[in-house]
């Protein structure tokens, strides 16, 4: 059942963002990968390196800022009060990660860009509805709130 929702929600992705790229490809500028701020410094193979836009971060339409800063706001407060109930940190954040899907309008490499940093964010909000104890689920807590940290580095 939860695969089926992932694919879902990644099919979701997909169609609700009108990707039409109509760039031409372009070398990558940028080695950071998006992984959790220990591994940023190391190369991560599996994940796609997210690049600026000419040394600039990328704008994200507004209608998508509202979804974001809520995820932000729930996770630290999730971490700042030591809550033990990650499954319903998780359902919220799934609930936030399903509208700003939905609000996403961006097209072009924008859109590409974020989606670096997106699919991350999604495994990781899955890997919190499948955590197991309370320690797993604030390890994985601790990096969604540091995938933040790197969303702001490429993102306004």
């Amino acid at each position: 059942m939860k695969k089926i929702i992932f694919l879902s929600l990644s099919s979701l992705i997909i169609i609700s963002c009108n990707n039409h790229n109509t760039e031409e490809p372009t070398s990558v500028q940028d080695t950071t990968t998006v992984t959790t701020m220990q591994e940023e410094e190391h190369t991560n193979e599996d994940a796609e390196a997210i690049v600026l836009d000419n040394g600039q971060k990328w704008k994200i339409n507004e209608e998508m800022k509202p979804f974001i800063l809520a995820m932000e706001n729930i996770v630290d407060a999730y971490l700042k009060e030591q809550s033990k109930n990650y499954t319903f940190l998780a359902a919220q954040l799934k609930e936030k990660n399903t509208a700003l899907i939905e609000s996403c309008t961006m097209q072009g490499k924008s859109h590409d860009e974020l989606h670096k940093w997106l699919h991350p964010h999604l495994e990781r909000v899955k890997a919190l509805e499948k955590a197991e104890n309370e320690q797993q689920a604030n390890d994985i807590a601790t990096q969604i709130k540091q995938s933040f940290e790197v969303f702001y580095q490429y993102f306004q």
